[in-house]
């Protein structure tokens, strides 16, 4: 799943990049090569260095996580990707709804 919010205007900025992927496969308790895997088909997207290396950020790290639960509830990756992808428009559904629950009536 890419992330929803690069590159769309109105949007805050990608959150800071803060961890190679060691530290992040350690944060999280799986392997780097499960990352990989992961970035692969689409779960996350990771930000890159100007020489390609991988950084990973707070918001990398909490989908990393809820991957590692989806994982351990019996989900395989594409019922992974499909659980992201539901709480992602569940998010973007909420955001709407408050957005227009506060426009003056």
């Amino acid at each position: 799943m890419a992330d929803p919010a690069a590159g769309r205007a109105g949007r805050s900025p990608r959150p800071r990049a803060l961890y190679a992927i060691s530290v992040a496969a350690e944060l999280t308790g799986t392997g780097q090569q499960n990352i990989r895997l992961y970035e692969t088909r689409g779960l996350l997207t990771p930000s890159r260095t100007a020489g390609g290396t991988r950084q990973y950020s707070d918001d990398d790290i909490a989908v990393l996580l809820r991957i590692g639960e989806l994982l351990q509830e019996g989900l395989n990756l594409a019922g992974v990707a499909k659980v992201l992808e539901l709480e992602a428009a569940n998010v973007k559904l909420h955001r709407a709804l408050r957005r227009a629950r506060s426009r003056p009536q």
